[in-house]
C-alpha cells in the first residue's frame, strides 16, 4: 500500500485515482497520521453498502426474528 502525504496527495490526485482503478489502495497522511484512503470503488462498495433507496425498502429489509410484547395499559388516567 502507498503513503503520501496530504501535499503530495494533491499534487498526483489523478495518478492516486489511477491506482485505486488499478485495485491499489493509498493511504494519505496529514501530520505523520493516517487520515484517509483511496480504495477501488469494489472496495468501498463492499465496505459501505449503499443505503436502502427510501424508508420502505428500509423496513423490508429487516430480517425479523424479534418479538415485542405491548403494555396496553394506560399510561395515565384521562378524565374528561
Amino acid at each position: 500500500m502507498q503513503v503520501v502525504q496530504v501535499r503530495d496527495a494533491k499534487a498526483t490526485l489523478s495518478a492516486l485515482i489511477e491506482a485505486a482503478e488499478r485495485g491499489e489502495p493509498t493511504t494519505i497522511t496529514r501530520h505523520g497520521r493516517p487520515a484517509a484512503v483511496f480504495v477501488p470503488v469494489a472496495d468501498a462498495e463492499r465496505l459501505y453498502p449503499p443505503a436502502a433507496a427510501c424508508f420502505a425498502e428500509h423496513l423490508l429489509a429487516f430480517p425479523g426474528g424479534a418479538e415485542f410484547e405491548r403494555d396496553d395499559s394506560p399510561v395515565r388516567e384521562i378524565e374528561l
